[in-house]
Order: C-alpha cells, then structure tokens, then sequence
C-alpha cells in the first residue's frame, strides 16, 4: 500500500475517462494530458488505459510500504525518492519504506504517476476517474492509503516509442465547428491568424482565452459538447472544453481539437500564447 503523507495541490485518480454516461449530464473527465499518461503506463507495462495520478503544479509526497516500479511523466516536476531526484520520463523502482516526493513543477501543468500492476479503487460507472459526485473522493487528502496490485511481476519497462510532450509549441490545431461557417470569412481570418493568452481562471473544465477579437456569433439552441470543443461567446471570447466540461452548452461551437491539441494545451499555463491551426 501507499501512504499519502502530502497531497500537493490537487492529487486525483484518473484513467481514460467515463463514456457511456453523457445522456444523464455525466462528463467525461480522465487525464487532461492523455499522451503522458499513456507514456507513464508504458514506461511500467500497464495497460494503456489503467489509472495515475495526475498532480497539479504541487505533487504529491507518498510513503510505500511495499516494493513498487513506478514513472512520473508530464509536467518538468523535480522528484526526489528519500530525497535523492530521480528521472522523469523513467521506470523506477521503489524499495519499501521509501517516500517520493514529487515536488513542484517547473514548466507545464499536470504531472502522471504510474505503478506496475495499476492502482486499485472503486470504479463508477466505468472508470476509476475522481470527479466530485460522482466518486466518493473529489480528490487525495493527507492519510489517504493508495492499494495496487503489488502480485504483478516487478521489473524492469519494455521501450516505447511514445516521447515526451514538446511544451513548447505555441499552435495547436483544430478543426471546423458546426457554427464555424456562421463567421464571415473576414472573422475566420481574423480567429485563426491571433495569437491568444490563457487566462488564471482556466482548470479541468475548461481553458479561457483573455483574448476577444471583436469576433462572435449568436448563442444557439442548447447542443452536445465534448472535451476539446470550441466555444465563442458572443462578445468574441473563446472558450475551449476540457476534460470535466458539461455534456452541452448554448455558445457556438466554431472548433473541435484533435486529441493531440488537447494533450498539448492542458500542459500551457496561464499566460501562454497560444494560435489556432485549421486542418
């Protein structure tokens, strides 16, 4: 088992997400940053799809009390075991009565805990994925104890061709919304050739661009939404949909992300710069 002696800022259990449930309101939820998350659980030979831990900015500090092989991926934390760093983007083994301390982040958002075997939690409706209301837990507190499946064969990762993210691209690309053509051409233009700051207030339900471009159309009968959906209010503010976005909204819907975009703009903070790619 593992102790958790420090949550951090916000430590939750997350794994693809929960389908099946968007005809009762339920969001999806599961990794903002599903690529580092598949990259954690190949470093450990998980399954794709098992849960992590996705930290915030401030990770978590956790006491094992049994062997474990283990990665952090994501976000550039500075994580340390017993207060030696160790590498990210690296299987590691854990020995038992070892604490990790993850640490702070230096560039990017969420950071990804794997272990080998994969966590064990309650599941609902199908995932694993803490969301408030839906699990019991919203997220990690201090003395939560974490189970996994420890009877799985300790050793070492096969290699993968999965790399870590580049957070550094400024462009993110998207494709045409079902209100993108209420634009006019000029305003298309104008949308797809700016540059767009993210604003403090954005989170996992979705990212807010400062930015207004004089740019907008008219609210529309309520419709579906998904991670990844492109808003634009009427006064020209874009709002892109993140992993626990409600199931439907009122805003045209200009854009849709490509689960690459998704990946890449949940690790930019606020302030980033960020343009729109029409492929």
């Amino acid at each position: 088992m593992i102790e958790v002696l420090s949550a951090g800022l916000v430590t939750t259990l997350q794994d693809r997400g929960r389908f099946g449930s968007r005809s009762m309101g339920v969001p999806v939820s599961g990794t903002m940053d599903g690529h580092s998350a598949m990259l954690a659980n190949a470093l450990v030979r998980n399954a794709s799809e098992a849960a992590v831990l996705e930290c915030v900015l401030m990770g978590p500090k956790l006491f094992f009390d049994e062997n474990a092989l283990i990665a952090v991926t994501g976000a550039h934390f500075q994580p340390t075991i017993d207060g030696k760093p160790i590498a990210l983007n690296k299987s590691i083994k854990v020995s038992r009565g070892s604490t990790l301390n993850v640490g702070s982040a230096v560039k990017g958002m969420y950071g990804y805990i794997s272990i080998q075997g994969g966590f064990v939690s309650e599941i609902v409706l199908g995932s694993q994925s803490f969301y408030k209301g839906i699990t019991k837990k919203a997220a990690l507190e201090k003395g939560d104890v974490l189970k996994f499946n420890s009877s799985s064969i300790f050793s070492e990762a096969l290699k993968t061709n999965l790399q870590p993210l580049d957070f550094n691209q400024h462009i993110v690309e998207v494709i045409a919304g079902p209100e993108f053509n209420k634009l006019s051409k000029f305003q298309q233009h104008l949308v797809l050739k700016s540059a767009y700051k993210i604003a403090p207030q954005s989170n996992r339900m979705a990212i807010v661009f400062e930015d207004k471009r004089g740019v907008g159309v008219s609210e529309i009968l309520t419709a579906p939404v998904q991670p990844g959906t492109v808003q634009i209010t009427p006064s020209g503010k874009l709002i892109i949909l993140m992993r626990d976005a409600q199931t439907t909204g009122g805003y045209g819907r200009i854009f849709q992300l490509t689960e690459a975009a998704i990946h890449l703009l949940s690790q930019q903070r606020p302030g980033f710069l960020i343009s729109l790619k029409l492929i």
